[in-house]
């Protein structure tokens, strides 16, 4: 089983990431180094600092995966999109299924936190994204200011609605600072953390989920957790997607189906102390 990055600012000219294809195709060739195979390339979705048309996005990503076919480098794209914490409630279905992945009726998408904390703003945008039929990822909450003061239990009805976390790489690397650092380290310990991506920016955030993987080992995860965070359970979350908690998890679905189990549980079991 390969590495699969769900988070990654890869495609070229759109955003902060990789700011031309000599940059884009050089990272992908290192993603692929450090072992990993697939990728969904996620730009900012309704960022008032950005002007990314959605519209622009599938294709976009088809001709940098041409591009790197031509070049012999094995990395398959999926493409998607980061909501911008916003944005959440004026995305239309429509909108939202262009940087949809997972099968019909498990269809999820990527949802950026608020680095000034868990407001109430960005909780509605989750509620409007689930209201329109579409799961939710939560990206980096771990960066999110006063997340281990409260934030974290925030976000509790979220994630028992099914929602699940994805921890940064760079968090655990500590490039985002110590609060960062310690939030991500705990929701890995705390099981709640489902994936963990990578956020790469190529061009000045060059590290890989490889880098993740042996931070989130020096944290104290077991080598078996850290293939499900960096493995089988984004895997799962292309394969199958992400279902409704009413709905069982298919039977087949291997690792990643009971990792998604066991995270459901742990978010149940949130407290206030979390």
């Amino acid at each position: 089983m390969t590495r699969v990055d769900l988070h990654l600012h890869l495609l070229p000219g759109v955003d902060d990431g990789a700011p031309d294809e000599a940059t884009a195709v050089a990272h992908a060739a290192r993603m692929v180094a450090a072992g990993v195979q697939v990728a969904t390339v996620t730009p900012h979705i309704g960022s008032p600092y950005f002007d990314v048309d959605l519209q622009s996005i599938p294709e976009r990503c088809a001709a940098l995966q041409r591009t790197l076919v031509d070049e012999g480098i094995p990395l398959r794209l999926h493409h998607g999109g980061e909501v911008h914490p916003d944005a959440g409630a004026d995305l239309t279905g429509a909108e939202l299924e262009l940087i949809a992945h997972g099968p019909r009726g498990a269809r999820w998408v990527l949802a950026e936190v608020p680095f000034a904390g868990i407001d109430d703003r960005f909780l509605d945008g989750l509620e409007a994204i689930s209201g329109r039929g579409f799961g939710v990822v939560i990206a980096h909450p771990e960066r999110a200011a006063g997340i281990l003061d409260g934030g974290l239990t925030r976000l509790r009805p979220a994630m028992q609605a099914g929602a699940v976390l994805q921890v940064n790489a760079c968090s655990l690397l500590g490039r985002q600072g110590t609060e960062a650092l310690a939030a991500a380290e705990h929701m890995i310990r705390l099981r709640v953390a489902y994936i963990i991506a990578s956020d790469g920016h190529p061009g000045h955030r060059d590290h890989t989920l490889a880098d993740g993987e042996a931070a989130a080992g020096a944290a104290g995860a077991a080598p078996a957790q850290i293939v499900q965070l960096t493995q089988a359970n984004p895997r799962f979350l292309l394969r199958h997607g992400l279902p409704r908690v009413d709905a069982p998890v298919p039977s087949r679905s291997g690792p990643g189906g009971a990792a998604l189990r066991r995270a459901r549980e742990a978010a149940r079991r949130l407290g206030a102390t979390a």
